[in-house]
């Protein structure tokens, strides 16, 4: 059985391990399966769940059904496995629910069902200087469906990617980004010139060399993906430099767990202003998902407010920072990198810091654009492929 339509999801559920029995309990249905695991559903468990029209739309799969609407000592009159082994519950109320053992296993939450799913879940690859940068070619991307998978992949768990052969058009951008979905417009326009100008509204639009960084730390939610693609590069320096600033953190929390600590705890504010927009947002260096691992850093010095905390904890948050500027300084860390003519790289801009080295403007044009992507629709494309 690997079935879909009757749930209220778009994918798949292949069938692992078979049902055997179904076991009412005072407040749960305990359900065997064929490799001997056994799985508790409580009651307003299934019957939250109910697969049925009556419960859940079948056109666009979400759910109709608030479990509010039935009482909360609802409990089934009979349970059985039907002759295609799926687990029928006939409730009180005269309702009647069937769910297929492929969803009811993906989605079972005994102790090692859960562990296993965590297991499952996809991880951070932390690297280094010596990371195997991995490198796609455009047209590939543009025309194959699998090529996409395996970029989007790498660069949700890796968080640094290179394409290369991109058209050198300016615009050419903006096909690649929309191969993963819309492109997030920001202050700076849906499409960023990146080059030097005498009226910069920001030190990327100058010939210095920037400090890594996230962009727009300044937002409440950072853009998920950054692009920039090189159109032009005959000046002299403005090499690109990135860190995994996972790594950082994790060597930092393994190093210095009271540093650590403090850069996940103590709000900083960065600021982004200019003569028509004043951005600021005030959130810790790292955040830390519901599982405890690092999920966001955000990190711009030159976009950073005065530090705003207790005494007692102003020295230990100088003392935090210092040491995570430190490690981004480590060769260990820096992945260093000219980017060419028709390349592009694609990051993760909440995870890998971003730096450039100074260039000198009087050596040849230097022209690059960029745009962004959040990491949701990233996210979204992954499993749409997959299915």
């Amino acid at each position: 059985m690997n079935t879909a339509a009757a749930f209220a999801d778009f994918r798949r559920y292949p069938l692992i391990f078979a049902l055997t029995a179904a076991r009412p309990l005072a407040d749960r249905v305990q359900v065997t399966w064929a490799d001997g695991r056994t799985s508790p559903f409580h009651h307003q468990w299934l019957r939250d769940n109910c697969p049925c029209p009556q419960c859940v739309y079948s056109v666009t799969r979400e759910q109709v059904l608030e479990i509010i609407d039935v009482p909360e000592d609802l409990a089934p009159a009979a349970t059985r496995l039907d002759d295609e082994g799926c687990l029928c519950v006939d409730w009180q109320d005269g309702h009647q629910s069937r769910f297929d053992p492929g969803w009811l296993r993906a989605h079972a939450y005994d102790d090692q069902s859960r562990a296993e799913r965590l297991v499952n879940k996809p991880k951070s690859q932390l690297w280094r200087r010596d990371l195997q940068l991995p490198v796609f070619d455009y047209r590939t991307l543009m025309d194959d469906a699998d090529a996409l998978l395996q970029w989007l992949l790498a660069v949700r768990d890796i968080g640094l990617t290179q394409v290369r052969g991109v058209p050198t058009e300016p615009g050419s951008l903006k096909l690649i980004a929309q191969r993963i979905s819309f492109i997030r417009e920001s202050n700076f326009g849906v499409l960023f010139n990146v080059q030097s100008k005498a009226d910069a509204d920001s030190n990327a639009y100058t010939a210095f060399n920037l400090p890594l960084h996230s962009d727009l730390p300044t937002r409440e939610l950072q853009p998920g993906l950054q692009f920039l693609h090189c159109l032009v590069n005959d000046a002299e320096g403005g090499e690109s430099i990135f860190v995994d600033g996972f790594a950082i953190a994790e060597a930092l929390r393994q190093e210095d767990p009271e540093a650590f600590a403090a850069l996940c705890e103590i709000p900083v504010e960065f600021r982004n202003k200019d003569r028509h927009s004043d951005y600021r947002c005030l959130a810790p260096i790292i955040a830390l998902d519901a599982l405890g691992q690092v999920a966001e850093i955000r990190m711009a010095n030159f976009l950073r407010g005065p530090f705003d905390t207790s005494v007692e904890q102003m020295p230990r948050l100088y003392r935090a920072y210092r040491r995570f500027i430190a490690l981004t300084r480590e060769a260990q860390f820096r992945l260093v990198q000219r980017l060419e003519p028709g390349q592009l790289w694609c990051f993760d801009n909440r995870r890998t810091l971003h730096a450039r080295n100074a260039f000198d403007p009087a050596t040849g044009a230097r022209h690059f654009q960029g745009c962004y992507v959040d990491r949701d629709e990233l996210l979204s494309r992954i499993l749409v492929l997959q299915r």
